[in-house]
């Protein structure tokens, strides 16, 4: 079974070996594939070793480490660049606040949020952990504020998806601390507890970000009769450069462009550039000038490998899903439905972060079945 899981995590770096032949440039047909490198590599290193893999220890440190580090990213961002702070503390162009700050220390800002969310979702379950446990004031104490800042910087960078995400995880994990039945006087007193923390924050976040009103209402979802006619649009790079129509728009032309490419797409490194070329060819001059990939993991394999490539996704996306249903564990169901909702509306398998941090995790949660797994053949046996 572990070859097996093995062979799942490895399926889109295996995907680009057996499509290597289409690739127009050997070169970059080779960077390509050294980018995806971590999903043989974290596969064979972890599963390898998967009697060692103490699951809830890595996530708990993963969780605390990850939100002390961003704590401290922030302290520097206001250091380096106290002149955006009081911009943004003023209220002017707040849509730039979590993309500076994501962009100040390397990242994309819809990466950096996809790892938050789930950060925040194992966080919370760290929280309840420690109330079920019956664990010291200081440390039940020190794992809520672990928490309450998490959720501030997935706040902090805003992204529409991320934000969406993480409320979803939490009512995942508190729907499965609910079904765990333990003690429900303090299941309600830290349920109780939490929301009213998480709706204070959310409460005064918004106040001191207007932006966020018309970001998730009239900004998303303005100029929908301008689907694949964005130039139409006056200064479309300030009116829907993050609206749902850009998306649509992209989604459109790639759908249309791997119509064209069936049975076998354009090959692995020139999916995008080929995108391109296709918005020049259609005069989408707004979409050409920004180069903008598909912004849809399905969609970016389809146009790269053909009908294969979104067959693998659903492979190794939907892998993560069973393993969380599996064993009923909240925090892999919640990464499995961060990971796919995030790969909805952007391309995580396209980026180096998105392909280490999935294929990391992917090997970990496979680790951790194939433990309870083993632990159950023995009883049985025993039995």
């Amino acid at each position: 079974m572990s070859l097996i899981l093995m062979a799942c995590i490895a399926s889109p770096i295996l995907l680009e070996l057996l499509f290597f032949w289409n690739n127009d440039s050997f070169t970059k047909g080779l960077k390509a594939i050294e980018k995806s490198s971590s999903l043989l590599l974290f596969p064979i290193f972890i599963i390898g070793n998967y009697q060692r893999i103490n699951f809830l220890k890595i996530t708990q440190i993963y969780s605390t480490a990850t939100t002390i580090l961003m704590l401290l990213l922030f302290v520097r961002f206001n250091v380096i660049y106290p002149e955006l702070m009081n911009k943004y503390l003023s209220g002017i162009d707040l849509w730039e606040m979590g993309y500076q700050f994501a962009d100040s220390i390397g990242i994309h800002a819809p990466a950096l949020n996809m790892h938050l969310a789930f950060v925040s979702v194992c966080a919370l379950y760290f929280v309840f952990s420690s109330f079920q446990k019956n664990e010291k004031l200081m440390l039940k104490i020190l794992q809520l504020i672990i928490f309450l800042l998490s959720f501030f910087f997935v706040l902090f960078v805003n992204t529409r998806m991320a934000l969406l995400n993480v409320l979803l995880g939490f009512a995942i994990v508190l729907f499965f601390v609910i079904k765990s039945k333990f003690n429900l006087k303090k299941i309600a007193i830290t349920s109780t507890t939490v929301l009213i923390l998480l709706a204070g924050i959310l409460f005064l976040f918004v106040q001191k970000n207007p932006y966020m009103k018309e970001k998730y209402s009239k900004a998303t979802f303005a100029y929908m009769d301008k689907v694949g006619k964005l130039d139409e649009i006056d200064h479309p790079e300030i009116k829907v450069f993050n609206s749902f129509v850009t998306r649509l728009s992209i989604w459109k032309s790639a759908w249309e462009l791997s119509e064209k490419n069936l049975p076998f797409g354009v090959g692995a490194s020139d999916g995008k550039p080929e995108l391109v070329k296709y918005y020049k060819e259609t005069n989408q001059h707004f979409l050409a000038k920004y180069e903008f990939p598909t912004h849809n993991q399905f969609l970016d394999f389809l146009l790269k490998f053909g009908i294969p490539g979104p067959l693998v996704v659903v492979l190794y996306i939907f892998t993560i899903g069973y393993l969380g249903y599996s064993l009923k564990n909240a925090i892999i169901l919640s990464f499995f439905l961060i990971f796919f909702t995030s790969n909805l509306t952007d391309d995580f398998l396209l980026r180096f972060d998105g392909i280490a941090f999935s294929g990391l995790w992917f090997s970990i949660f496979a680790s951790y079945w194939l433990q309870q797994r083993a632990i159950l053949d023995k009883d049985q046996k025993a039995a």
